[in-house]
């Protein structure tokens, strides 16, 4: 078959030979096909016809009207599954190595006679107009802390102009999180675009039928660094596509990053988080030029951030519990019965009484669960021995396996007095430190010896004698004796003058 390039070379030997014969030949085509081609002015690519004939006959065309009402019907059909029901309504009628050929004939319908596909218009980025938000899930990263699994997300910031990106661990996506994530993103950025756009994050977005846009706390958010909110569509995740593909590119670079490394194991959280950050500085170092546009018109900071918590107002329970955001705490009894303000931020609680702050402690991830501080209720529980046998949170009340395998003891060899015993532990646990009771019940069990309040309160006594210091005497020093020194010093001085 002569080729587009045989006839171009055709065409610049034909004026330089003797005749057409020689210059078909050095062409690699007869004569014939050389005075047909140089006749024509045409290249052979130019004298192919489409073909608008099948060369076989359609397996599929009595049923083709059946297979296009499936389309039409729902045109997300997969021509897999219309080909499986064709061979159930019509055995031995199709063979299993035709599915190709419905495959190529649906996709030829799809593009000539079916539903328009939709359409993405590429946009136009102006330089501090707009940044994006939202929460991406690392668990397929795989990272740990301590051996031990971290499941977590990350509150991810876009700038859709320069692509400058920041963004800081999280455990839920709850308004705390959004809030302490978005701020830290805007004050590591130095400035604020004039629009903020997340998807529908339940934290941010009223649901449809609601007449206001945002939530309340959201609206004061945004109102207090001065910038606009935007929002997707339900179902339309590309309108926040620079974040979205942002989500991609970072949890590459994370994966790059701990290849580098070699492991994806961290002693804390505070040593993964100075990780990330570090990866977000070398990820925005080849963006300074396009950043620094934006910083030229990005609005200024506020004076100061705005607190990242939801405030509640609440009366302690008789069991010294409060309900916050679906969990169960306790709190110190003497705040039973008393009206608190509870501060919820991301990763911590907070309980203020009369303006000042009472307690702190770790925030419960997920709903439904419950955290009892053995501290908070003991000294009451130790008065009321029979409340423990069936109190609703007793394993919370176990501060560690030691303390758990000494109650299991007393509960074999002492079933009648095991929650009056280990109460009186657990108290001593708050009187002395957990870790001196939980080291003393250690050496118990280690040596086989009984566990009771008694012999536990002994071992701490013996464990303190055991590490008592040595008095030491330091005589009292006769500063008359540093007079001498100088005196000396100053004979010496003048002698050698």
């Amino acid at each position: 078959m002569v080729t587009d390039q045989q006839v171009r070379r055709l065409r610049m030997l034909v004026n330089g030979e003797k005749n057409k014969e020689v210059s078909a030949a050095k062409a690699g085509m007869t004569a014939k096909t050389a005075r047909k081609y140089l006749r024509s002015g045409k290249l052979p690519s130019e004298h192919e016809k489409t073909r608008s004939w099948r060369t076989r006959e359609c397996p599929f065309e009595r049923d083709w009207d059946e297979v296009k009402g499936y389309l039409e019907l729902n045109p997300g059909l997969e021509a897999k599954t219309i080909f499986q029901e064709l061979q159930r309504k019509y055995p031995g009628r199709y063979e299993d190595g035709q599915l190709r050929s419905l495959q190529r004939q649906i996709k030829t319908w799809r593009a000539t006679e079916g539903p328009a596909k939709e359409v993405f218009f590429t946009q136009v980025h102006k330089p501090g107009e707009l940044g994006e938000f939202d929460f991406t899930h690392m668990s397929e990263i795989g990272v740990t802390i301590n051996n031990h699994p971290f499941d977590h997300l990350v509150g991810h910031f876009v700038l859709t102009y320069s692509n400058w990106e920041y963004g800081d661990l999280c455990y839920s996506e709850s308004y705390e999180s959004l809030s302490e994530c978005l701020q830290m993103s805007l004050w590591e950025l130095g400035g604020v675009p004039r629009k903020i756009r997340t998807d529908r994050l339940s934290a941010a977005v009223h649901k449809e039928c609601n007449p206001e846009v945002f939530t309340a706390r959201y609206g004061e958010l945004l109102k207090h660094y001065g910038t606009c909110g935007d929002k997707t569509q339900p179902g339309r995740a590309n309108e926040n596509g620079d974040v979205e593909q942002r989500h991609h590119r970072f949890k590459r670079a994370v994966k790059q990053a701990l290849m580098l490394r070699g492991s994806k194991d961290f002693e804390s959280i505070y040593e993964y988080r100075q990780f990330l950050k570090k990866l977000f500085m070398q990820l925005n170092s080849g963006r300074k030029d396009r950043l620094r546009e934006e910083l030229e018109i990005l609005k200024a900071l506020p004076l100061s951030k705005m607190d990242a918590c939801s405030r509640l107002d609440m009366r302690v329970g008789p069991g010294s519990t409060i309900n916050v955001k679906k969990n169960v705490y306790s709190v110190n009894s003497r705040l039973k019965g008393e009206a608190i303000n509870v501060r919820v931020y991301a990763t911590h609680i907070e309980v203020w009484y009369a303006q000042k702050k009472a307690d702190s402690f770790p925030r419960i991830r997920g709903e439904g669960k419950h955290k009892i501080n053995y501290r908070h209720i003991i000294e009451w529980l130790v008065r009321k021995p029979g409340a423990f046998e069936n109190y609703r949170y007793r394993e919370d009340l176990y501060p560690s396996s030691n303390f758990r395998m000494a109650y299991d003891q007393l509960r074999r060899y002492m079933p009648r007095t095991a929650n009056k015993e280990y109460l009186k532990i657990l108290y001593l646990a708050f009187k002395e430190t957990e870790i001196k009771v939980d080291a003393a019940i250690q050496t118990l069990l280690g040596n086989g010896k009984a566990i009771t309040s008694r012999s536990v309160e002994m071992a701490i006594g013996n464990m303190d004698d055991a590490i008592r210091m040595p008095e030491v005497g330091v005589e009292a020093v006769d500063l008359k004796e540093y007079d001498v020194l100088l005196r000396d010093y100053a004979e010496e001085v003048v002698s050698n003058a």
